[in-house]
């Protein structure tokens, strides 16, 4: 189990943070949904597991946005901007020798990408990014979303569709 979770950690957290745009709502939904396929489901076959988990994830994303939209009805959601600091990380060489003017591009690229992403409705974003990023099969991105094979193939159809236009020329 631990290694299952590993390996599903950091996409799923890139999940969750694209669907509620806060890091640390995203790692609390994340963490949530790794307790609760523990919690409930380590007894059931390993090739069980992937699309449980992301059921559960999607669950905890539909709970955040009911909870976020009970709570916005009375106050305005304001986002504090971090203030940028020197991350040793940050500043480091690049390793693989990548120009400025290529990362930059890069760097744009999913920036756009990233807004695209957070324009589609959350059905398009999620099966989306359970097909394109996680690899998940339709039957499984179904079983993860709760919805019927053809819910999915519509859903992600419609993503790819206006990923496509909202991208232009960023689209590979």
């Amino acid at each position: 189990m631990d290694k299952f979770l590993r390996s599903v950690q950091a996409r799923a957290f890139r999940i969750a943070q694209i669907a509620t745009g806060n890091t640390e709502d995203a790692l609390d939904l994340v963490q949530d949904a790794m307790f609760k396929l523990v919690e409930k489901y380590a007894s059931k076959p390993e090739s069980e597991w992937t699309p449980l988990f992301y059921r559960i994830l999607n669950s905890r994303i539909n709970d955040w946005y009911r909870r976020s939209k009970v709570r916005n009805r009375y106050r305005t959601w304001l986002t504090t901007s971090e203030e940028d600091s020197d991350d040793p990380i940050q500043t480091a060489p690049d390793a693989y020798g990548q120009t400025p003017e290529s990362e930059s591009q890069t760097d744009e690229s999913m920036e756009k990408l990233q807004e695209a992403l957070n324009n589609l409705p959350l059905r398009q974003q999620q099966a989306f990014l359970l097909r394109a990023w996680e690899g998940l099969d339709v039957k499984q991105t179904a079983a993860a979303m709760s919805c019927a094979e053809g819910s999915v193939k519509t859903h992600y159809s419609r993503a790819i569709h206006s990923l496509r236009e909202q991208l232009g020329e960023h689209w590979p």
